[in-house]
C-alpha cells in the first residue's frame, strides 16, 4: 500500500469514519432517525439525525435537524442526500458543533477518497446551508475541474469559539501539466512520478475563518498546511 492511500486511511479513522475503499450502508427500521456521530448539540437541545431506505427499499436518504429529548423531526438538512452520497450509515456522518450551539458543519464523503464540507446555521427549527470560499479556491481562484483528476480530497474543521473555526484542505492530484504546480504555489507540493510522466501533486492549507451575517464564512487568515511525511 502506497504512502498516499496509507494518509487518506488514516484521515478517515481519525475521524471515525468509514475508510477508504469500504462503503457504510445501513438498513434503517422505520421511522428510525439515527444520531450521526457527533450529531447532538452542545445544549442538548437538537441534534442531527439520518434517515435511508428501510429493508423493503424505501424511502429516500436525508440527514434532519431533530428537536431533542423528544427526538422529533423538525426540518431536512439542505445539501446531503439522495443524490452526492457514498455512505447511508449515520456513523459515516461527522458532526462538530460550535459552542452555543448556533452552528455546525458536517462532514460525509460523496466519493470513495473524497469528503465534503457542509457548513450549517441552526435556529428557529431550521438548519440553513452557509457559503463561502473552499481554500483551493482561494489560492488558484478556482475550483478543482474534471480534467485536473483529483484523487482525494479531505476537508477538517475544528472550532476556536462560537464564531470562528480553523478550516483545513488536502487534496492529492495526479497531472502531467507541470504548471499546476506552479499555479499552487507554496500551497503544492510534487510527489512521486508515474512511468506514464504523471505526478502525484498535494495541495494543502489551512484557514482561519469567521461566520458573518447572511448565512456566510469569510476566510480571515491563510496558511499553508501541513503535508503527508
Amino acid at each position: 500500500m502506497n504512502r498516499a492511500i496509507l494518509s487518506v486511511l488514516a484521515a478517515f479513522l481519525a475521524l471515525g469514519l468509514a475508510p477508504a475503499g469500504a462503503t457504510d450502508s445501513h438498513d434503517y427500521a422505520k421511522d428510525e432517525y439515527a444520531i450521526i456521530r457527533d450529531g447532538l448539540a452542545p445544549n442538548k437541545r437538537m441534534s442531527f439525525a439520518s434517515l435511508g431506505a428501510d429493508e423493503d427499499g424505501k424511502g429516500e436518504f436525508h440527514v434532519w435537524l431533530m428537536r431533542e429529548p423528544a427526538h422529533r423531526k423538525l426540518a431536512r438538512l439542505p445539501g446531503i442526500g439522495p443524490e452526492g452520497i457514498l455512505d447511508t450509515g449515520p456513523d459515516a456522518y461527522h458532526a462538530s458543533w460550535s459552542a452555543d450551539s448556533r452552528h455546525a458543519a458536517v462532514i460525509y464523503r460523496s466519493d470513495r477518497h473524497a469528503a465534503e464540507f457542509n457548513l450549517y446555521e441552526v435556529g428557529g427549527g431550521r438548519a440553513r446551508l452557509m457559503s463561502g470560499p473552499s481554500l483551493f479556491k482561494d489560492v488558484t481562484s478556482r475550483e478543482p475541474g474534471r480534467d485536473d483528476d483529483l484523487r482525494r480530497s479531505w476537508p477538517a474543521i475544528a472550532w476556536k469559539g462560537t464564531q470562528r473555526f480553523l478550516l483545513t484542505e488536502n487534496r492529492l492530484f495526479l497531472t502531467s501539466d507541470p504548471g499546476f504546480a506552479r499555479m499552487l504555489g507554496r500551497y503544492g507540493r510534487i510527489g512521486a512520478k508515474r512511468d506514464d510522466g504523471r505526478s502525484f501533486v498535494e495541495f494543502s492549507a489551512e484557514a482561519d475563518c469567521i461566520v458573518l451575517p447572511g448565512n456566510r464564512y469569510r476566510i480571515v487568515d491563510l496558511r499553508v498546511g501541513k503535508f503527508d511525511d
